[in-house]
């Protein structure tokens, strides 16, 4: 069973293509026109196991923020494509991952409530010309769209870059467990018999 998705979404401010395997080897090719953006991306699927490519073109001359919300949204309606009915899927699932200094936890909830949870404390700083507040905004919309409950916690670290890195590979790392089969699920693992 192939779990794949191909989103895209145009509005006055980007035009973002997103193609999602599931069950991949970690490609990852993307081009949103922020450098930085681009290592977090390939970080997310290199560390969960997903190809994915992205191509997003937005009015980054005014400002990032567009384009990083709105690649979360319609990375986030792929993965609610790819997983269809979500049958047999393990559902829950946690990583904490550390980079150096630094500690980050991330946990899923593939529920079909979006909402983030967000506990990550960096403060207005900027890496290169990314503003940190904007990892917010991308799980946001990411976490919204894929219809998972996404809990995101700095545990500790100092480092802006390493904070941000930590959390885009721990969430990675949790969306790849929490969306692998387990051969014990006997359909959708939910008491109500759904998760939408």
């Amino acid at each position: 069973m192939s779990r794949t998705a191909q989103i895209s979404r145009v509005t006055g401010e980007t035009n973002i293509d997103v193609t999602l395997e599931l069950d991949g080897s970690g490609t990852v090719q993307t081009n949103t026109g922020i450098p930085f953006f681009n290592h977090m991306l390939s970080a997310f699927g290199r560390h969960g196991l997903f190809d994915v490519s992205i191509h997003a073109v937005g009015d980054i001359d005014v400002d990032f923020h567009h384009t990083v919300e709105d690649t979360g949204i319609v990375l986030g309606q792929a993965f609610r494509e790819a997983l269809g009915d979500k049958s047999g899927i393990t559902r829950f699932a946690h990583a904490c991952i550390p980079m150096d200094e630094t500690l980050v936890l991330a946990a899923v909830d593939i529920s079909g409530r979006g909402e983030l949870y967000w506990d990550v404390p960096i403060g207005p700083d900027k890496v290169g010309d990314f503003d940190c507040e904007l990892g917010h905004e991308f799980f946001a919309g990411f976490a919204r769209d894929a219809g998972v409950t996404l809990h995101i916690r700095k545990i500790c670290g100092e480092n802006a870059h390493h904070i941000l890195e930590a959390a885009f590979k721990a969430a990675g790392r949790a969306m790849r467990l929490a969306c692998e089969f387990d051969e014990r699920v006997v359909g959708v693992p939910s008491t109500k018999g759904s998760l939408s």
